[in-house]
């Protein structure tokens, strides 16, 4: 049997002092998330950040750095996933945008507040991100090479 892990983006995007998340149905109820999803054929990771940020929040970003590569394995299915972390800077946001159908609401959430949301994050990536960020994890993004043509 071939070892399939998912590859996703997540971006952090801040604005005073609160963070953009959304709030999706997944297999297991409402939860919250950092603006994320999975890395598409023919696009390069920083295109699939700026591409599930404004697909599932209307908002426009300008991706600055990577925050960190993360891994992590369901404790009830095994299925692996490997997040790439991005830091974005809203650059304008598309009211009338419809977004993703999992998509509950948009939220701009203090680090507070997420943590009174604990129970309901995706999975442990999504504080771990954050706490990453807070910690000022900034790598550059000519960190990452894309060949593609």
């Amino acid at each position: 049997m071939r070892w399939d892990p998912h590859v996703t983006v997540a971006t952090i995007v801040e604005r005073n002092n609160q963070f953009l998340f959304v709030e999706e149905n997944c297999s297991t109820g409402a939860v919250f998330n950092q603006p994320a999803g999975h890395w598409e054929d023919k696009e390069t990771l920083i295109e699939a950040a700026r591409r599930e940020t404004l697909e599932e929040t209307g908002w426009h970003v300008a991706i600055t750095h990577l925050c960190g590569i993360y891994q992590w394995r369901h404790p009830d299915n095994a299925e692996t996933f490997l997040r790439f972390c991005f830091v974005g800077e809203c650059l304008h946001q598309d009211p009338t945008r419809e977004l993703d159908p999992a998509i509950i609401a948009v939220h701009w959430l203090s680090r507070e507040q997420l943590l009174q949301r604990q129970q309901d994050l995706r999975s442990p990536m999504v504080l771990r991100c954050l706490v990453d960020y807070l910690d000022n994890h900034r790598y550059p993004l000519d960190f990452i090479h894309s060949l593609l043509s």
